[in-house]
């Protein structure tokens, strides 16, 4: 994943509360007769070019670059301070 700011391109609202979608695949045996489990390996990861993320206001889901463009499109703005006298 990279370094740089996300904005959802969906909800347009959040720039901070996201997940990382990750696949993979475990191998497994069942009895013929019964259908119960009598063997599970170990999970293998799947590897993807790409991480799909998930934004966790409205669970969007899309590859990174999008949430990475959306957010060079409508940088954040820091807005002055104001001080009250």
């Amino acid at each position: 994943m990279q370094e740089k700011p996300y904005f959802c391109p969906n909800c347009r609202s959040n720039r901070v509360k996201f997940s990382v979608i990750t696949s993979y695949s475990q191998s497994f045996m069942k009895d013929a007769f019964s259908g119960d489990f009598t063997e599970f390996q170990d999970p293998d990861v799947i590897p993807e070019p790409e991480p799909t993320i998930q934004c966790l206001i409205c669970n969007f889901s899309s590859n990174e670059m999008r949430f990475i463009k959306q957010a060079e499109r409508e940088p954040r703005v820091n807005s002055p301070t104001t001080s009250f006298s």
